[in-house]
C-alpha cells in the first residue's frame, strides 16, 4: 500500500463545497469500484470509467489499462467514418473481418448511451488523447441520435429511450459540438408534456439527465436566446419537481436515482442554497451499503465528491493524487435456515396465453438473491420453471422467464416488483426477500 502522495497529471475540477462530509465512507466506495474495475472478466463500461474519473482520488495506471480496454471496443467498432463503414468490402479484408462485423453491427441498432458515456469519459481523461479518432465517434453519435428517432418516428419516441437520447445530447455538448435545433426540440418537447414516464415507473433519472443536457447547451452558449430561455425554465421546472418529489427518508425517486438528481443541482448551482440537496446527500451516506453494481457505484461517485457530468466540459489536466488502491467486494453470506416466498409470474400483454402464469412458494435459505430464488424454483404442472438473464455492467438482467422473452422492439421488460405492486428498485443478483414476502415478475411495457 502507498503511503507517500504522488502527483501526476489529471485533472483540475471546480471547488468542491457540495461535496459530501465523510471523507471515509467515500473512500472505501472509490477502492470498491476500483475493485470491480481491474477484476478480471468483466466487460469495461464507460460509465465507470466516467465514475472513476470524477472521483478525488485515483489509480492512474489502472485508469489507464481501463481506458485501453474501452479502445479496444468503442474504436474497434467506431474508428472509421460511416461512409467507409457502410463501403467496406473484400478489398479491405486484411483490417480484419471481425473489424467489418462490428461496424455492420454499429449501424443495425442504435449504441446511443454507451457510445454517449465513452465520449465523456475521452472528454475527461489526462492527458487528453488524440482528438482525430475522436471525429469519428463525434459522427456516429450524432447518426445514432438520427437514427434512435427516425427508426420509430411513428410511436413518437426514440428507439432506445429518453434517458439514451438525452445522454447523447450531453456528450455532445460536452465536446463543444453543436447539435440541431429539431434534436434538441424532440427531447424538449417530451420534457414538457411529461413523456418521460413509462410503466409506471421513476422518471428521475431521464429527467435528471434532460436536465443536464439542457443547463449544457446554455451554458456551453450552443443555442440561440429564445431556446435557451426554454431551457432554462425546463430545469428549473425539474429541480422544482425533484424538491416536490423528495420522500421524507430523503430520497429523490429512490436510493440509485438520487444521484442522477442532485447533479442537477450541482449543475446550476444549488446545491449550497437548496435544502433538498443536503437531506439527499445525508440519506445518500446513510445508503452507501444498496450500491454494490459497478454501474451503480459510478452514478453515485461524482456528487460524493460534489461534481456533475458538466464538470467534464471545463477539465484541465493539472496534477491529481495517485493514491487509491482497489478494495474487493465481500460475498454477502447465506443463512444456514431456511425461509419462503411467495414467486408470483404475470403477464398482462397481448402476446401471453393468460395473465397468471406462475403462482407457488419457494423455499430458500436465508439470505439468498432473488436470482438464487429463481434457480430452485419448482416446476407447476407439467412445465419447469425457467428463465435466462443477460450479463451487463450492472449485473444479470432478467430477459425471459417461462419461455416469454422481453422484446425491447416492443418495448417490452420483465418488471421486478413486491407483493403491492411497488418497484424492487433492484436487480435480480442484488435484491435479498425476506421471509413470508411475495416477489412478482411481471413482463410489461414501457
Amino acid at each position: 500500500m502507498w503511503l507517500l502522495l504522488v502527483l501526476l497529471p489529471a485533472a483540475a475540477l471546480p471547488a468542491r463545497g457540495c461535496r459530501a462530509p465523510g471523507e471515509a465512507a467515500v473512500r472505501v466506495l472509490s477502492a470498491r469500484l476500483l475493485g470491480l474495475a481491474v477484476e478480471p472478466g468483466l466487460d469495461a463500461d464507460p460509465g465507470v470509467y466516467v465514475g472513476l474519473r470524477l472521483a478525488g482520488e485515483h489509480d492512474l495506471r489502472a485508469e489507464q489499462r481501463y481506458l485501453e480496454r474501452l479502445r479496444d471496443t468503442f474504436q474497434g467498432r467506431y474508428g472509421r467514418s460511416l461512409d467507409s463503414a457502410s463501403h467496406s468490402s473484400h478489398g479491405h479484408r486484411h483490417r480484419d473481418a471481425e473489424h467489418s462485423t462490428d461496424t455492420r453491427a454499429a449501424a443495425q441498432w442504435p449504441e446511443t448511451g454507451r457510445l454517449a458515456l465513452y465520449l465523456l469519459g475521452l472528454r475527461a481523461t489526462c492527458p487528453p488523447p488524440d482528438p482525430g479518432p475522436q471525429r469519428f465517434l463525434v459522427t456516429w453519435l450524432k447518426y445514432y441520435l438520427e437514427k434512435d428517432w427516425k427508426g420509430s418516428r411513428r410511436h413518437g419516441h426514440p428507439l432506445t429511450s429518453y434517458y439514451q437520447y438525452s445522454l447523447g445530447v450531453l456528450a455532445l455538448c460536452i465536446h463543444h459540438k453543436r447539435v440541431r435545433e429539431e434534436v434538441i426540440q424532440r427531447l424538449l418537447v417530451a420534457e414538457q408534456h411529461r413523456r418521460f414516464r413509462h410503466a409506471g415507473s421513476s422518471t428521475v433519472d431521464t429527467e435528471a439527465v434532460a436536465a443536464l443536457a439542457f443547463a449544457c447547451l446554455e451554458r456551453e452558449q450552443l443555442v440561440r436566446s429564445r431556446l435557451a430561455a426554454e431551457l432554462r425554465a425546463a430545469v428549473r421546472g425539474i429541480r422544482a419537481r425533484f424538491v416536490a418529489a423528495q420522500s421524507e427518508d430523503g430520497f429523490i425517486g429512490n436510493v440509485f436515482s438520487t444521484p442522477l438528481a442532485m447533479q442537477v443541482f450541482i449543475a446550476t448551482d444549488k446545491c449550497r442554497t437548496q435544502p433538498a440537496y443536503g437531506r439527499a446527500m445525508a440519506a445518500l451516506l446513510q445508503r452507501l451499503d444498496a450500491f454494490t453494481s459497478a454501474a451503480a457505484m459510478a452514478q453515485a461517485l461524482p456528487v460524493l465528491h460534489g461534481r456533475s457530468y458538466l464538470d467534464i466540459a471545463s477539465m484541465q489536466c493539472k496534477e491529481e493524487p495517485d493514491t487509491l488502491t482497489p478494495l474487493a467486494l465481500e460475498p454477502l453470506s447465506v443463512g444456514p435456515g431456511n425461509m419462503m416466498v411467495r414467486l408470483v409470474v404475470e403477464c398482462p400483454v397481448p402476446p401471453c396465453p393468460q395473465h397468471l402464469l406462475y403462482d407457488l412458494p419457494v423455499p430458500v435459505p436465508t439470505g439468498a438473491s432473488l436470482l438464487d430464488l429463481l434457480r430452485v424454483a419448482p416446476a407447476q404442472g407439467p412445465q419447469n420453471f425457467t428463465f435466462e438473464t443477460q450479463d451487463t455492467s450492472q449485473g444479470p438482467f432478467l430477459t425471459s422467464v417461462l419461455g416469454l422473452a422481453a422484446q425491447p422492439q416492443e418495448r417490452h421488460y420483465w418488471q421486478l416488483l413486491g407483493g403491492l405492486g411497488s418497484s424492487l428498485q433492484m436487480g435480480v443478483a442484488d435484491y435479498r426477500p425476506e421471509d413470508g414476502e411475495t416477489v412478482i415478475l411481471r413482463l410489461s411495457k414501457w
